[in-house]
């Protein structure tokens, strides 16, 4: 961050309401953000991120253009009330994040710096020893602003799905994710109603019918609350694909959306487990949205909106009497195509370990945030946001490096460099040997661990293969007998005896290879 010209500063954990309800985030974030007040009754709240904070910073600090460009950043405690916090440090609720923030005259002056930044991240992904990085355009969520990229560690275990092209690099988080989809032709026929007593699920309707999943139309029901109000959304999609709730929301304007119960389907004339736009008329504050995969299809199998029945020949462009919109609400799936060179995409996970969004003008319109030009007019500066989790690199760094005995840390981020095993540490030579070590690699600059303890030798292997420095050199009578140490790396690519005498810089110098 200091090589990209950033300023570091630290901003408050806790914040007034006031601070957030200029931009608008303190009536529209649920409940994660943690409210409380004080003794006064002052409404405050724990800091979840800071671009309000920086932005009033900003604000009465940056009044004239000769001040731009710069960026602030800092390393601060944050806390997001998670509803399912999981996997150990992947997501909690209080955390460390390092958090950047630019602000510019021009667009192009924030896309030069949102360049260099992307280049810094990956270069701190690769100096912490990360080897399975990718960068994908990702949503920008409550951020808001126009342009986001997430960084991802490719892990079976992570929480995000993710979208990649190998043929032309296409990278993207499934939340915002496009493909190209081949239409299936087909007979245009006539609709036709079957009896299809009991069976509500896709699976089963397909088995039942002896078609493909590709073939059918499925309804899924939801509520939504936008600046508008209130609403109800009806979604057809195939039947094969996912609601993807990132795209929807953004479709509907919404800030907050889930799934409508059965009794609000038939409030409409809808029939859970055979629902479909049949028979439904218009009504305030319904909207109805056609996925793309379905809209052209000619000869679909859908609900009858009726119990124990389906219609065959169901045709979206014939059969919906109501006012629909169309739109690509659905995740990428199996099968689907790049929509870049339409090769074959692949789906895999990821851990989240850094973001960067373009904000534009998103806070600083809001807060009234100006500076004054070269001829002394009032301009809104723009903004760029640029964040990585401390706790979840540190995560995301033992998945990608360890085995079956613990993690194997990089140099660069070991919480100690060589970690040196004394066995019978009691033992006045031993201990002195193991000291004199201590004392020697320190002095060249390296950080050392010793096991002091009186454990047996297998039991102090294991301890330090569990945590992992780079470096283990064991001391021991054994070796003294013969005026040597032994060592091994971590790794195990490195390991053998080295002479008492002069022992310090010949691990240095391991440790440089």
């Amino acid at each position: 961050m200091n090589a990209i010209e950033g300023q570091e500063i630290s901003l408050p954990v806790v914040m007034p309401r006031e601070m957030w309800e200029e931009c608008g985030r303190y009536s529209s974030i649920d409940a994660s953000m943690a409210r409380f007040q004080d003794r006064w009754g002052k409404d405050l709240v724990l800091g979840m991120t800071h671009e309000e904070a920086v932005g009033t910073l900003a604000r009465s600090e940056a009044g004239s253009y000769r001040q731009y460009p710069f960026m602030l950043y800092q390393i601060q405690t944050k806390f997001r009330d998670e509803p399912r916090p999981r996997g150990g440090l992947v997501r909690v609720r209080e955390f460390t994040m390092k958090d950047a923030y630019s602000f510019h005259r021009t667009q192009e002056c924030l896309q030069t710096y949102y360049d260099r930044c992307f280049t810094a991240y990956e270069h701190i992904f690769a100096n912490v020893g990360l080897k399975n990085t990718v960068a994908v355009q990702s949503d920008t969520g409550m951020m808001g602003g126009n342009l986001a990229h997430e960084f991802m560690l490719i892990n079976a275990h992570g929480e995000d799905s993710l979208v990649i092209c190998a043929e032309c690099g296409y990278a993207a988080n499934n939340e915002v994710a496009v493909c190209h989809r081949e239409r299936i032709h087909r007979v245009h026929r006539s609709l036709e109603e079957i009896e299809t007593p009991g069976i509500t699920s896709v699976t089963d309707l397909c088995t039942f019918l002896e078609i493909a999943t590709t073939d059918s139309a499925k309804a899924m029901f939801y509520r939504y609350l936008s600046n508008e109000g209130h609403g109800l959304c009806l979604v057809l999609l195939r039947g094969d694909l996912e609601v993807n709730e990132v795209k929807l929301a953004k479709k509907l304007h919404a800030s907050s959306l889930e799934l409508a119960s059965d009794s609000e389907f038939r409030g409409i004339g809808a029939e859970p487990g055979y629902a479909s736009t049949l028979g439904i008329k218009p009504q305030a504050g319904l909207t109805v949205v056609v996925d793309e995969s379905i809209a052209e299809c000619e000869d679909l199998i859908a609900g009858a909106n009726k119990n124990g029945f389906h219609v065959r020949g169901f045709c979206p462009s014939r059969d919906i009497s109501i006012p629909y919109v169309t739109a690509d609400i659905t995740k990428i799936a199996i099968g689907d195509l790049c929509a870049s060179c339409q090769k074959g995409l692949t789906l895999t996970r990821g851990i989240e370990i850094g973001n960067i969004f373009q904000l534009g003008d998103r806070y600083t319109g809001s807060m009234g945030m100006s500076y004054l030009d070269e001829s002394g007019k009032a301009q809104t500066p723009i903004m760029g946001c640029y964040g990585i989790g401390v706790g979840r690199l540190m995560a995301a760094i033992i998945e990608d490096n360890h085995d079956g005995r613990g993690p194997i840390w990089p140099a660069t981020v070991a919480p100690f460099h060589v970690q040196i095993c004394a066995l019978e540490y009691k033992v006045e030579p031993i201990r002195r040997a193991a000291e004199d070590l201590y004392k020697s690699l320190q002095g060249l600059g390296l950080d050392v661990l010793i096991d002091d303890s009186d454990a047996k030798a297998g039991v102090q292997f294991a301890n330090a293969d569990l945590i992992g420095c780079p470096m283990r050199i064991v001391v021991s009578a054994r070796g003294q007998a013969k005026g040597t140490m032994e060592y091994r790396s971590r790794d195990g690519a490195m390991a053998g005896e080295i002479a008492i005498d002069g022992a310090a810089n010949h691990i240095a110098r391991l440790m440089t290879r």
